[in-house]
């Protein structure tokens, strides 16, 4: 009896340590899955003062979000700058247009809310439903853009269409990310400002990863017209 008391306790003390070590590696991958988006959506920030640069940057986030997935590559700050030469002249024009669009739709809104009567109230619904297709598919286009970055513009565009609108499911979930990580990150100090691109972005790729392209041409393969 007295001998085996002993061994037990010294088994016992050499499960504590792994069993910390484990705890201890969850953790950090739990902390990983939280500072690279920050990171990363840190710089979608810095880059998006350009104002009209969001979306360059928001592909770049999405193409250092998907190497860090992917290849391990933890350097997602400096990443995105990296990546954000190769989107910005492809993307600009895009980028330009999507903002002008969006700051007419928000302005009409803001002008009709307060109006009343059947044609203010179906100019409304228009504008907030156009709003919610905007949403899904610039983030599709972030996705698709930062997955196959050899592509063009309007290969991403056709890829990102199918994407975002081709599966209900998809288009729900890519539009629920926007919403979501506003309201979930606020635990987070500045967690709003430095989530909102790089948490739906990273959603799309995951949900990308699992769905594949429609065919076997991806938008790396596709020449512009």
């Amino acid at each position: 009896m007295t001998a085996a008391a002993p061994r037990a306790a010294v088994r016992s003390d050499r499960s504590r340590p792994d069993g910390s070590r484990q705890w201890s590696r969850t953790l950090m991958g739990w902390l990983e899955w939280l500072a690279h988006p920050v990171l990363a959506g840190a710089a979608f920030a810095v880059l998006s003062l350009g104002v009209v640069t969001w979306l360059p940057a928001l592909a770049a986030t999405a193409h250092t979000l998907r190497a860090w997935r992917a290849d391990g590559e933890t350097r997602t700050f400096t990443g995105v700058f990296r990546a954000f030469g190769t989107y910005l002249r492809p993307l600009l024009p895009h980028a330009v247009a999507s903002t002008a669009g969006l700051t007419l739709l928000a302005v009409d809104i803001a002008f009709l809310v307060g109006r009343t009567g059947g044609v203010a109230l179906v100019l409304v619904l228009l504008a907030l439903g156009l709003l919610l297709v905007a949403v899904p598919y610039h983030v599709a286009l972030a996705v698709v853009a930062g997955t196959y970055p050899a592509g063009t513009a309007s290969a991403w565009a056709r890829e990102a269409l199918w994407f975002a609108f081709g599966s209900v499911s998809r288009g729900t979930a890519l539009l629920g990310a926007v919403v979501a990580t506003p309201v979930f990150s606020l635990v987070i100090p500045a967690g709003p400002l430095l989530l909102f691109a790089s948490v739906p972005v990273l959603v799309g790729l995951v949900i990308l990863d699992q769905t594949g392209s429609p065919d076997q041409t991806t938008p790396d393969q596709t020449e512009d017209a």
